[in-house]
């Protein structure tokens, strides 16, 4: 009977396991190679069936070196993201496994009054009990993370990718108190056993309180995304029709700038200026950019303006159409941030050498885009903003990475000999 609860534990233990590596994996994307994901479900096992113990240093330790591996080692994300699973998931486990192990061992010699030493004296009753509490306990263990699996998963996939690195620092920065609480509490264990474990069961409600924390602020920038998205679609509409009716009037107009211009056939200098003024009333429109993507289109349409309002060269040949996959708050995050760095770079080099290459086209089964622009030699390609509010600035080069791995993709940066290379790669579903 003893060995047929041991091996119930046995399949509960690794039951646990296995929901827990699921309930990280809603979090954060694993490597791609299947070797390294069935390494990773084995590796793990050590780090979330540890046992913690009062005043036990090393068990506190090494979890939490592990968990900061483990989690570098075989998952996808930005450090910041798994620097969260840690401090998230890191202070649940050990107060859970040190709740099961404590009241489980206290309930045991309540009921059974066994010498503190096992093996001496002990009874079959005894090694029953121990077997059987060991068993209800890991089924509660599996129990509470099935169920945390259940509402914490909702919660995981609302985590938006666009959350910057100053944002999840801040999620961050509060979720230092649940694991600081619970490293101190079980490491200085207080005489009064009844302050621990609230101290334990607080920990464990601040730590998925950060789950909430992040997917909120998620939420709320996606909100106010699709209010810009929307305002934008709508300008993208008016400017439309605005540029329409001008091309209209434009035309109409024709006819009459070349009745003048055939009158004034022995004025050179005046026929000449007349010509220069049409072209630039055509230019405006003959400049305007259709990439297949209409969001992509104001995007592209509105850099196109800044850089001319600084004196860029600026060249495009995007086509986009095999793109309407990618999400547009994901396009904006793309084109925008890339293109607005191009633009700042290029201030800081003299206006002959300012220029900004943009390509964007599918390559078989992948869409590939390539922003190139001239840049000063001595400036880094990973470097801090320049920009005045560094709050909101600095990390155009990470959000889009971000963006990339959304869908599988990635992308590289890379700068020499004054030349600033950024291409993403895309598999097209």
């Amino acid at each position: 009977m003893i060995k047929f609860l041991d091996v119930i534990s046995y399949i509960l233990q690794w039951g646990y396991v296995l929901v827990f590596f699921l309930l990280l994996h809603s979090f954060l994307s694993l490597r791609q190679k299947i070797l390294l994901r069935i390494l990773a479900f084995f590796v793990g096992a050590p780090i979330f069936v540890v046992i913690v113990y009062s005043n036990d240093l090393p068990n506190l330790f090494y979890p939490l070196a592990g968990f900061i591996l483990y989690a570098a080692v075989f998952f996808r994300g930005r450090f910041i993201e798994k620097l969260t699973v840690v401090l998230v998931f890191y202070p649940a486990v050990i107060a859970v496994n040190y709740l099961i192990q404590d009241i489980g061992s206290r309930l045991f010699f309540w009921i059974t009054d066994a010498p503190a030493a096992e093996g001496m004296g002990w009874t079959w009753k005894m090694h029953f009990m121990s077997s059987l509490i060991n068993m209800i306990f890991l089924l509660a263990r599996l129990l509470f993370w099935l169920a945390a699996w259940t509402l914490l998963r909702k919660y995981l996939k609302r985590i938006a990718q666009n959350l910057t690195f100053r944002m999840w620092l801040v999620v961050d920065v509060l979720l230092l108190a649940p694991i600081t609480a619970i490293f101190t509490i079980i490491y200085f264990l207080p005489d009064e056993i009844i302050v621990v474990y609230p101290i334990c069961i607080t920990s464990i409600i601040s730590s998925f309180g950060g789950i909430g924390l992040a997917a909120y602020i998620s939420d709320s920038l996606r909100t106010e995304y699709g209010a810009r998205e929307l305002e934008t679609k709508l300008s993208y509409y008016k400017d439309k029709t605005e540029e329409e009716e001008r091309v209209r009037r434009v035309y109409h107009d024709m006819k009459n700038h070349l009745l003048v211009l055939q009158a004034q056939t022995e004025n050179s200098r005046e026929i000449g200026r007349s010509i220069e003024n049409l072209q630039e009333e055509i230019e405006g429109y003959e400049a305007y950019c259709h990439t297949g993507n209409e969001i992509l289109d104001v995007v592209i349409r509105d850099k196109i303006r800044a850089a001319k309002s600084r004196n860029i060269d600026f060249q495009e040949r995007i086509r986009f159409e095999d793109g309407d996959f990618v999400d547009p708050l994901d396009i904006s995050a793309i084109f925008g941030n890339a293109l607005d760095n191009a633009i700042e770079a290029s201030e800081k080099l003299a206006e002959s050498m300012r220029l900004i290459t943009v390509k964007a086209s599918r390559i078989h089964d992948m869409m590939v885009i390539a922003v190139e622009n001239n840049m000063r030699p001595d400036v880094p390609v990973y470097g801090k903003t320049s920009k005045k509010d560094k709050l909101m600035h600095g990390f155009g080069i990470a959000n889009i990475q971000s963006a990339a791995e959304k869908y599988g993709g990635q992308c590289t940066a890379k700068g020499k000999d004054g030349k600033f290379v950024l291409k993403v790669m895309i598999p097209i579903p």
